[in-house]
Order: structure tokens, then sequence, then C-alpha cells
């Protein structure tokens, strides 16, 4: 399925730590606003739901749910009503395991969910299980995203396996707090520039438990221009304009014949051996 010129948004939003209601309230609101202004896929950070400074196991999975939750229900609903997609962060509970995740969900309900694979020793993050599923790009009304959450996007790696996946449009929905500054003025230029794709990055901003969150939500063009970046303190919503037919367009001539680069063609994987070599760590 093709598609032309969307417009997205990212909002940039402070959860309130266990508020799932009140967050909810929240994301729905902004989820009207974006759609008001024609944005057809909102993103919201990571545990936008939840909150995410938890300081255990326990108190964290209260407030996880199952995919099949009230929560991710009516945002259903609430896509079904605004004929919009949400990419949205919360606590996926699965059994007796509980996840970092993230839902993709259109007008027709939930599409896919993403399960953070790399988790860093901070928050709730410390006490949760690691998503065990490949990477993958999910349709949203012919635009296809790639799903990934905070951490992950310190590694390169994802966003390059979603790309040859043929993601449109990188996802990271994040809880950066302070020392990422520099993170977040670099990484999503960065990965949309190397693999050719829009990118995105929807942050939080406002304390909690100690921890301040930095806000600099930022989109990102295939060839890595910034295309809308937010305050380092201010709840807002960043839109664009992505066209996907030129995240898919990865022959890039600037003189024919002359100079004409691929970032995916030109890839020489038989080099790259080590990357995938066992560290030491599951």
């Amino acid at each position: 399925m093709s598609i032309s010129v969307t417009r997205i948004a990212v909002v940039q939003m402070e959860p309130t730590l266990g508020d799932v209601a009140g967050n909810l309230g929240k994301i729905k609101e902004r989820l009207d606003e974006a759609a008001d202004a024609g944005a057809n896929l909102i993103v919201f950070p990571e545990c936008a739901l939840t909150g995410y400074c938890f300081s255990s196991r326990e108190e964290a999975a209260e407030f996880a749910e199952p995919t099949s939750g009230e929560n991710l229900a009516a945002l259903a609903a609430a896509c079904a009503t605004r004929q919009s997609h949400a990419v949205v962060g919360f606590l996926e509970r699965d059994g007796d395991r509980v996840y970092n995740a993230c839902a993709l969900i259109g007008p027709g309900g939930l599409i896919g969910t993403y399960r953070k694979v790399h988790l860093p020793y901070v928050g709730v993050d410390r006490f949760l299980d690691p998503g065990e599923r490949p990477f993958a790009v999910q349709d949203a009304g012919g635009l296809r995203i790639g799903m990934h959450i905070c951490y992950d996007g310190a590694f390169p790696e994802p966003g390059r396996v979603m790309s040859l996946l043929g993601a449109d449009l990188l996802v990271l929905p994040t809880n950066w707090s302070e020392g990422m500054e520099s993170g977040a003025e670099h990484l999503i230029a960065t990965r949309a520039f190397e693999n050719t794709v829009y990118a995105l990055a929807a942050n939080r901003i406002g304390e909690e438990r100690g921890y301040r969150f930095i806000g600099r939500s930022s989109i990102a063009d295939p060839t890595g221009k910034v295309l809308a970046f937010g305050s380092p303190d201010r709840e807002e919503i960043l839109y664009a304009e992505i066209d996907p037919a030129t995240a898919r367009r990865k022959h890039l001539v600037r003189r024919p014949g002359e100079h004409e680069v691929n970032r995916i063609a030109d890839r020489r994987p038989r080099f790259y051996d080590r990357l995938v070599q066992p560290n030491g760590r599951v």
C-alpha cells in the first residue's frame, strides 16, 4: 500500500507516576488536538500511560496491563473516532512477565506492539524483562514504521535492521533525563541520515523521584535535516510533513554518473561480522 505526503505529530508531555487515568485523559486530549491539526500519526513518550521511575517490580506490575486491557481499548476507540494512528508507551503484562512496551493503534484497533530490547539500569527498566521479539516494521495506513524505545536508540543496529525491513519512519518513544542533552540533539538526525529514513523521538518533561527529564523531542528527514525540535521544559506538540517515497528512494544522485550514493546497497556486510559476535552478556 502506497501513501502520499502525510502529517505526523510528536507529543511532548509530562506523565504523572502511577496516575494511569489522568495520563490516559491527557493522551486522549493531545490526540484530539493533533488530529484536529491534521496529523495522521501521533507519537507519545515512553511509559506515557504509567510514568517511569518505579522503585520495584512489584510497584510497576500494579500498573502493567495486557494488550487486551481497558486503557489500550480506550485509545483504540479514540483512534477509531479520529481515524488516526497513535504510538503510546505503556507497561505490558504477559503472564508473569512485565515489559517496557509501546503499542501502535489505528482506527481498526491494535496493530502491533514492541517490547524494549535494551534495558539500562535506571528507573523501571531495572526490574523488567527484556524484549525477546525481533525488530519489525508495522503498517500504519501505508506508512511503514519501526518502533523501538529510548535506550534502544543508543545502538545503531535496531534502526538499521528496521530500515532494511523497509521502514519509512523510525519511531523512538523515550524518557531521556539529564545527561542525554547531546544525544537528544544529535541521535535522531544521525539515525535518519545513516539509514535514509525519517526518524523521530517523543520525549517527556518534568521531574519524577529525583530525575529531571529534558524534553527536546525531534523529527528528522532522510537527509538528517531536523524538521522540528522541542523545548527542554514545555509540553507541546511537534508537527512535520513527511513523504514516504523520499525514504524509499535510497539511490541518491547528486551528479549523474559522477556522484551517486546508496547507504543501503553500498553496504559490505561481510566486513561487519564482529558486530554480531557474543559479548558475554545475553
